[in-house]
C-alpha cells in the first residue's frame, strides 16, 4: 500500500505530539513538507524530525503529490487554510477548535464537504481506551436509560500562559477555557449522552487571570428524555485536577476520572479500566501528556482516506460541541435558559 503524503502547516506547541505520531506511523504516512511563517521554526522542526521545510504555502497546496495536510495553526486561520486545501483536493486533519466562531466553522465544514475531501478533527479524547470502553458499554445498553450526565474540567494555567500574544483572545482563539480546553471534555460527554436540549450557564473571567475571555464556566443541562446534569470548566484549579465524566443510568453508573474508568451495574457486575500513563495536560504544562491518543487520531484519519469513509470525528460531528459552547456562553450573557 502506498504511503499517504502529508504536509504539516503550523509548527508551534501543538506540533510535537503530531510529529511523534507521524514517526510512529511511518509505514503508512510520509511527511512531504512542514511549513511555518517563522523561518526559525521551520528550520528547527526540519532538523529535529528530518522532514523537508516548505518555502511557502503555495508550495504545499500546488504540489499534486501531497495527498493531505495537517493544520495546526491558531483557530482564526483555519477557515482560509481548510478552504485552500479543499480547493486543492487535499484531505485535512485539523486541530480543534474548528474556528473562532460557529458561523465560520460551518463555512469551513461546508468547504470540505463541497469538494469531497476528508476532514478529521483532533478531538483525541474520543480515542482513549477508557472512552472506547465506555462507548461500548453504552452501545450494549448496560447502563439502561440515562438519568444523569455531568462533566468537569479543572485545569491550571499560570498567568504566563495567557501572556503569550493572542492567547485567550476572541480574535485569535475565539474564546477561553470552553473553546480551548473544555471542548475536549464536553465533546466526549455529548458523544456518550447526546446533545442536551437546554442549558443554563455562567461564565466569568476570575481574579486569577488577566485575560479577555472566560477562565471559569459552569452550567446546568437537560436532555430530551428528562435526564439532567452539570458541566464545568476552568483553568483556575491549581495545580490541575484530572477531568471527570459521570453517567447515571437506570441499570448502573459509569465514571471516567483522569485515566480510569469504573462502571458498576445493578446486577453486581462491574468494568474497570485504566489508560495508565496516557493522561496529563491538566497542570501548568499543557503539553505534559504522551502522544498515544494523537497517534490514534492520525491512524483513524489515514484509514478513513484509505477506506473512503468519514473520520472518527468529522467536521460535521465537531460542530455539535461548538453549538453547546455557544449556548452556554449566550446563557451566561443573557441570564436566560438557552434551547439547543
Amino acid at each position: 500500500m502506498a504511503r499517504t503524503r502529508i504536509a504539516i502547516i503550523g509548527l508551534g506547541m501543538a506540533s510535537t505530539p503530531h510529529a511523534k505520531s507521524l514517526a510512529d506511523l511511518s509505514d503508512q504516512v510520509e511527511v512531504a513538507a512542514a511549513y511555518s511563517p517563522s523561518e526559525d521554526r521551520c528550520k528547527a522542526f526540519s532538523e529535529r524530525w528530518g522532514v523537508p521545510a516548505a518555502v511557502n504555502l503555495d508550495a504545499v497546496f500546488d504540489d499534486p503529490s501531497i495527498d493531505a495536510v495537517m493544520v495546526l495553526t491558531p483557530p482564526s486561520s483555519h477557515l482560509e487554510l481548510v478552504a485552500r486545501a479543499a480547493t486543492a483536493k487535499k484531505h485535512i486533519l485539523l486541530e480543534k477548535p474548528l474556528e473562532i466562531a460557529t458561523d465560520r466553522a460551518v463555512r469551513l465544514v461546508e468547504a470540505a464537504e463541497k469538494t469531497g475531501v476528508k476532514l478529521g478533527i483532533v478531538l483525541q479524547h474520543r480515542f482513549r481506551p477508557v472512552s472506547l470502553a465506555l462507548a461500548d458499554i453504552i452501545a450494549k445498553e448496560r447502563l439502561g436509560e440515562l438519568v444523569g450526565a455531568s462533566a468537569r474540567l479543572s485545569n491550571w494555567r499560570p498567568q504566563s500562559y495567557y501572556d503569550q500574544p493572542g492567547r485567550g483572545t476572541r480574535a485569535r482563539d475565539g474564546g477561553g477555557v470552553l473553546l480551548t480546553q473544555g471542548i475536549h471534555t464536553l465533546d466526549l460527554l455529548i458523544s456518550f449522552a447526546g446533545m442536551p436540549a437546554e442549558v443554563t450557564g455562567y461564565a466569568v473571567t476570575s481574579p486569577v487571570h488577566r485575560m479577555e475571555t472566560e477562565d471559569l464556566a459552569a452550567a446546568a443541562i437537560r436532555f430530551d428524555n428528562g435526564a439532567i446534569g452539570t458541566v464545568s470548566a476552568t483553568t483556575c484549579a491549581y495545580p490541575g485536577i484530572p477531568d471527570a465524566i459521570e453517567l447515571l443510568g437506570t441499570k448502573g453508573t459509569a465514571r471516567i476520572e483522569g485515566t480510569s474508568l469504573i462502571a458498576q451495574f445493578h446486577d453486581g457486575t462491574e468494568v474497570r479500566q485504566d489508560d495508565g500513563a496516557a493522561g496529563g495536560g491538566a497542570g501548568a504544562d499543557p503539553m505534559a501528556f504522551p502522544h498515544d491518543h494523537h497517534r490514534a487520531v492520525l491512524a483513524d484519519f489515514l484509514d478513513a482516506i484509505e477506506d473512503d469513509r468519514e473520520p472518527g470525528v468529522s467536521g460535521r460531528e465537531a460542530l455539535k460541541v461548538h453549538r453547546l459552547i455557544d449556548a452556554l456562553l449566550r446563557s451566561a450573557e443573557t441570564g436566560r435558559r438557552e434551547m439547543l
